[in-house]
């Protein structure tokens, strides 16, 4: 897709989610670090739902490296892949507090060093705790990006590095967003609402199976 296209089409997403930004509820740079790590295949709704019981008790990374894994696992377990979670993130709080004085590192390569944290983690938290401009690509972002024409990959990393070169570094972040917006209220996995989509008039899937559907 050319670069006016795309531009044309982070316009068009902004009218509709002027307001889109994380919806997992942190405070600083290490909440959101956990509860980015905890939101793997599961959703942001029971992740929030989660960490507000864990930040009560471990409201800092001193904390959380202190508690038991039992007591990790029993309050996490609702978030599911909970074993491999709570070793992730208790093993991640003592690395910060042993190699990083106790503050999460802004640096995205360091914190794909960290246990749990992968390219997307790592974009998460960098673009929305420390604002440097980066393109999370999670179901979402890959499904609508590829659905839509913005990109044409078959890889997370394929698609991130497309998103990169036909959109606006200053809108990475927020394009993001609002690419995920757009995937969890109407570019749904299943049954997308091109009906009311504005966004079908440039999209690779809707005139692919509008034509069919009218042919």
């Amino acid at each position: 897709m050319t670069k006016k296209k795309a531009k044309e089409i982070v316009a068009l997403l902004e009218q509709l989610y002027p307001d889109a930004k994380a919806e997992l509820d942190y405070r600083n740079a290490y909440e959101l670090l956990i509860a980015v790590i905890l939101s793997a295949q599961c959703t942001d709704v029971r992740v929030n739902q989660v960490t507000r019981v864990l930040f009560e008790v471990a409201s800092t990374p001193e904390k959380l490296a202190s508690l038991d894994i039992e007591t990790i696992e029993r309050i996490i377990k609702p978030c599911g892949l909970y074993k491999t979670k709570a070793k992730n993130i208790k093993a991640t709080a003592s690395l910060i507090v042993k190699e990083h004085g106790g503050e999460v590192p802004s640096n995205h390569a360091v914190l794909m060093e960290l246990p749990g944290v992968g390219r997307k983690t790592a974009n998460v938290v960098v673009s929305n705790a420390f604002n440097t401009p980066a393109i999370a690509v999670d179901t979402h972002v890959f499904r609508v990006s590829n659905r839509i024409g913005l990109a044409n990959a078959k890889t997370v990393e394929e698609t991130e590095l497309q998103l990169m070169k036909c959109i606006d570094k200053d809108q990475w972040t927020q394009a993001h967003h609002m690419i995920i917006f757009h995937g969890r209220r109407v570019c749904k996995a299943r049954s997308p609402m091109c009906e009311i989509c504005t966004i079908s008039p440039y999209c690779k899937y809707y005139k692919k199976h509008f034509k069919e559907s009218t042919s």
